[in-house]
């Protein structure tokens, strides 16, 4: 079955022959145009390259720095942990599930804007001192997941 598939005619082309002659429509120069560096064979130019002119991105000022070492968090506040209510345990996988962070592998802090629901369990990967300290006022805990 599958050796007698074929493409539905008119769907293949055939291939241009270049530089068979002035009646073909790519004799000559095959279609390259006259002289100059795109008429050559071999390297073909770059398509972001400029002729020599300065480059663009040498061109713009560089403003800044990267750190490339810089840890990143997922962060979340307090007060966004009411909806779990009392006495839950909330982790990594329960802040996913409910949208409050996206869950990219990055690690989850916990800062302490807002007011936490009473007796949290909270087992996250870092946890601001205000957190902490409003968690454990409340009668939760705080337990540091790495």
């Amino acid at each position: 079955m599958l050796n007698q598939l074929s493409p539905r005619p008119g769907a293949r082309h055939r291939r241009k022959r270049v530089g068979r002659g002035p009646g073909t429509g790519k004799g000559k120069t095959s279609g390259t145009g006259v002289k100059g560096q795109g008429t050559r064979s071999g390297q073909k130019i770059k398509p972001w390259f400029e002729g020599g002119q300065m480059p663009l991105f040498q061109r713009i000022p560089k403003k800044g720095f990267q750190n490339r070492f810089r840890a990143e968090n997922e962060i979340v506040n307090l007060g966004d942990l009411a909806i779990f209510g009392e006495n839950a345990r909330v982790d990594a996988a329960a802040l996913v599930d409910r949208g409050l962070i996206r869950g990219s592998g990055k690690s989850v802090k916990v800062l302490g804007d807002g007011e936490p629901p009473k007796g949290l369990r909270l087992a996250v990967d870092k946890v601001s001192s205000a957190a902490r300290a409003k968690i454990e006022a409340s009668g939760g805990s705080v337990e540091i997941a790495s």
